[in-house]
């Protein structure tokens, strides 16, 4: 069975009314260059529903066309990102990747479908997506999203899937695509440019964000972190955050083993989930961007019932 990404909705909407804090979220309307022919958005501040809670997505650009990672969360959010795309290139859009199926980088799918791209998915993932894509659109308010933010989203669910490893070929850029040991999700891929060593990580990296967990396997992420570690890497695209390194790996995974080792010492003691979130905040290392995910993580992971 695939783990639907949903919450108890009183812990969605406690969760989200500390993500809505704060100045307005701006939108970045420029990617950034990673590497030549590989540009992503990256870096988002204040995130919130109005910049995708600041997920990543990017693209790589090949002699006959072009592959995007992740889409966004809304058909307005991928507008955005394909007004950006065609500032840099007027190629076909050929692919989608999504690295999992959460909604903040999935649900802008159908825009590029209407392009003719191909979304591809690895299976755990497509699977997944197809179990919970309808239920979450149908209750988006439960995540802090309106109608009006929502407008014109179709969900466009992965046609092509692979098990472990598939290759795309652009034409003069090959694009590898490696299923993840179950980490954020259990159908986490990784897309790899191994001539240029770029990475894009999806969700298996969160760099000065606190990340989603409550779906995790926490040794087995930890596990790729090492994985990842052993890699020739030297840009790594994270799903929420900057252009990040091997040293950001080795954060994430000393953060996700306090995290783990504290909630599981907290929950003993009680579940009052305030009480113990704010515990939490005073000793994780400080990220600044994303912190009502802690009350998510302890509720959603250690306290559930």
């Amino acid at each position: 069975m695939h783990k639907r990404l949903t919450l108890p909705s009183k812990i969605v909407l406690f969760c989200l009314m500390w993500s809505l804090l704060g100045s307005p979220a701006l939108a970045a309307d420029k990617l950034t260059r990673i590497a030549e022919n590989v540009y992503a958005f990256v870096d988002t501040k204040q995130s919130s529903k109005d910049n995708s809670f600041g997920a990543n997505a990017g693209i790589i650009v090949g002699r006959d066309g072009i592959a995007v990672v992740d889409t966004l969360i809304s058909a307005k959010e991928a507008k955005r990102f394909i007004k950006a795309i065609r500032a840099v290139s007027k190629k076909p859009i050929r692919y989608v990747i999504n690295t999992h199926y959460h909604l903040d980088h999935a649900f802008g799918n159908a825009e590029f479908v209407k392009l003719g791209a191909v979304v591809i998915a690895q299976e755990n993932d497509r699977q997944a997506m197809a179990g919970s894509a309808e239920s979450t659109l149908k209750n988006i308010g439960q995540y802090g999203l309106t109608p009006a933010d929502m407008k014109g989203t179709s969900i466009a669910y992965p046609v092509l899937s692979y098990g472990d490893r598939m290759t795309i070929d652009l034409g003069g850029q090959l694009v590898e695509l490696r299923h993840a040991r179950p980490s954020h999700t259990d159908g986490d891929t990784l897309v790899y440019l191994p001539d240029k060593k770029v990475l894009f990580a999806g969700d298996i990296l969160f760099t000065d964000y606190h990340p989603y967990l409550a779906e995790g396997n926490i040794e087995e992420w930890c596990g790729e972190l090492d994985d990842l570690q052993a890699m020739e890497v030297e840009a790594i695209i994270p799903g929420h955050g900057p252009l990040s390194g091997k040293k950001d790996l080795a954060d994430m995974k000393q953060y996700l083993l306090q995290f783990d080792r504290q909630a599981k010492e907290l929950a003993a003691q009680g579940a009052d989930v305030q009480a113990l979130t704010a515990e939490l905040v005073k000793t994780l290392p400080k990220r600044a961007e994303g912190v009502w995910l802690i009350g998510a993580n302890l509720q959603g992971k250690y306290l559930k019932k």
